[in-house]
């Protein structure tokens, strides 16, 4: 049997494919296995194509796999879902279809098609609603996992809608289960082995995985404005927050909802904006004003396809010179990016925290194969949280001074301790034009280029990872990337090092300030490096270039809406490995 599988729907937006993805996922995480899930949907709410992949193993899976397993289609939208998905199939794959689809394979097709009643068995149980349930059950037959880890995600997702609806959900699987036993027999091939010891895991989104970290960090405010991929981060937070006493404002636009989050930060509650690329640069005059007035606020960009409206709902990274160049003028920020779903966590609860101790904007650099996407989470580690509010001054601190208090008083780290408004004796002025210590609007040269000096030396010290790295060093090659190309690397070296090949995975996890010695060491003990980005141009390459020096890298660049699968960058590092032999030998 089987360690590993991809099992995947297809069909018409809007025809509910979305749910069964879910429950799949989730019953196969209640069994035992690693899951990695990804939707891939179009930027409208009825028709089209939607599919809902779902990778299921023994042991961790960090991306979409490179072909699908077992594909299920519904009867609306069939023949788009047959054209779009049969070049993924397996050889040894199975395509399960409603039975009565209006659709043909290609011809030549050898990917055996099985023709179950999806929709017809629903009718007899009640409600075509069923349809996808009885689908369920013809998947647990072919792939033969235990339905009982659907009746139990059934249970917990319809228990609400009364015992009736719970049980003709039983009854969907049942028969859908039945009936591809009866009319097909068994497909042992395709069959995985259970898992030996099941453990209990989280499933998590990356959105909600962000979310959940800045309620934790003791995030109470957030205002944003609706934008794919970003608006599960505010639709979490407007859910769970106000059982914390939080807040969650649906502003008119981007420009309100960042002015808004860093207005309550001023106030010293803690205060967050989400966006994707679009709101981000509506955003870029008011991170100016958090730079200069020294206010802290945290941005969760969840990139997407551009530019302008570009590809909505699927993935790229051409947001990372934006986030590293943004705004007029230079400002103090901090750009960190998480790779998997529980670093959205952890480095979102981190932001708040550096947002405070540096006093500057704090962006954190999603996409949205990583924000969209679900996956397997070990049990979170509550001990990694922590809270640190920077230098915040009390009444006590401020006493009754001889001198009156300076909010930008020159500091060795050029972090000037504040004092939130209503703190008695830390009355002070704060304004978007340039200022002197005491806050006074001031163009005289010496005192600008003091203050602007004082700023800007705040991230001199970042108490974040610049990178990870995963493998050992000396070596023959490095992938670099960051965000959810992280996943795709690893799986890469591990069957690159199966192969006998020397390769080790540099995680790019904070860009600015860029971790420019930590790079350089890891340069210096590798013969080439390989950078895999979504993205057209190599804006990563780039950035690496102007803070290190040096050519431009070999790059792997992808930017046709899809998400890299491990085997693009196994082939693509295989290609430079073997260049770098050929230059050897000659």
């Amino acid at each position: 049997m089987r360690t590993e599988l991809v099992w995947k729907v297809g069909g018409e937006q809007g025809s509910g494919i979305e749910k069964p993805g879910s429950i799949f996922l989730d019953a196969c995480n209640r069994l035992g296995y690693y899951t990695f899930g990804y939707r891939h949907f179009m930027s409208r709410i009825m028709g089209g194509h939607t599919n809902y992949l779902v990778r299921i193993s023994h042991y961790p899976v960090h991306a979409v796999g490179d072909q699908t397993d077992v594909l299920l289609i519904d009867s609306k939208g069939a023949q788009e879902a047959i054209d779009m998905n049969i070049g993924e199939m397996a050889p040894d794959g199975v395509i399960i279809a409603d039975s009565g689809m209006k659709a043909e394979l290609p011809a030549g097709t050898q990917v055996p098609l099985l023709k179950v009643p999806f929709h017809g068995i629903a009718g007899e149980i009640g409600s075509d609603l069923y349809w996808n349930m009885v689908a369920m059950g013809a998947s647990c037959a072919v792939t033969g996992l235990d339905r009982q880890a659907l009746r139990d995600m059934v249970n917990a997702t319809f228990a609400r809608k009364g015992d009736k609806v719970v049980q003709a959900n039983y009854e969907a699987i049942d028969r859908g289960y039945d009936y591809v036993v009866e009319h097909y027999g068994s497909f042992e091939h395709l069959q995985i082995a259970p898992v030996a010891e099941p453990r209990r895991r989280l499933t998590m989104e990356g959105d909600n995985a962000s979310a959940f970290g800045a309620l934790a960090a003791g995030c109470r405010f957030l205002a944003a404005y609706p934008i794919t991929p970003a608006s599960m981060v505010m639709e979490w937070m407007a859910k769970e927050a106000p059982k914390f006493g939080g807040v969650v404002v649906q502003a008119e636009d981007e420009m309100s909802a960042v002015l808004m989050a860093i207005g309550a930060n001023y106030a010293g509650a803690r205060g967050m904006t989400s966006t994707s690329g679009p709101g981000f640069s509506l955003m870029q005059e008011a991170l100016g004003l958090s730079g200069l007035t020294e206010t802290p606020v945290v941005i969760v960009d969840v990139q997407r396809a551009g530019p302008a409206t570009g590809l909505p709902t699927k993935p790229e990274q051409g947001d990372l010179n934006e986030m590293v160049y943004g705004s007029h003028g230079e400002i103090p920020r901090i750009v960190i990016a998480p790779g998997t779903y529980d670093e959205c966590f952890y480095d979102t609860a981190d932001a708040f925290n550096l947002a405070d101790r540096h006093q500057c904007p704090v962006i954190v650099a999603l996409d949205l194969t990583l924000g969209m996407g679900k996956g397997t989470v070990e049990k979170l580690d509550w001990s990694r949280l922590r809270l640190d509010r920077g230098k915040v001054l009390s009444a006590g601190d401020l006493g009754a001074p001889a001198e009156p208090y300076h909010r930008f008083a020159e500091a060795e780290d050029g972090i000037s301790p504040r004092a939130l408004p209503g703190t008695p004796g830390g009355v002070h002025l704060n304004t978007a034009d340039e200022h002197d210590a005491a806050g006074r609007i001031t163009e005289d040269q010496a005192t600008r280029k003091a203050i602007h000096d004082k700023r800007l030396r705040k991230v001199d010290r970042v108490d974040f990872p610049g990178l990870a790295l995963r493998g050992t060093l000396p070596t023959d090659l490095v992938l670099v990337g960051f965000g959810s190309v992280t996943g795709p690397m690893w799986e890469a070296q591990d069957r690159l090092l199966a192969k006998g090949h020397r390769v080790a995975v540099c995680q790019m996890r904070r860009m600015v300030p860029f971790p420019v010695e930590e790079f350089l060491e890891i340069q210096r003990q590798c013969k080439r490096m390989l950078v895999c980005e979504h993205n057209a141009t190599g804006q990563l390459a780039h950035l690496i270039r102007a803070q290190c020096g040096g050519d431009l890298l070999p790059g792997l660049r992808k930017y046709d809406g899809d998400p890299f699968r491990p085997v693009e960058i196994e082939k693509r590092a295989e290609e430079v490995i073997a260049d770098v032999r050929n230059a050897r030998i000659a």
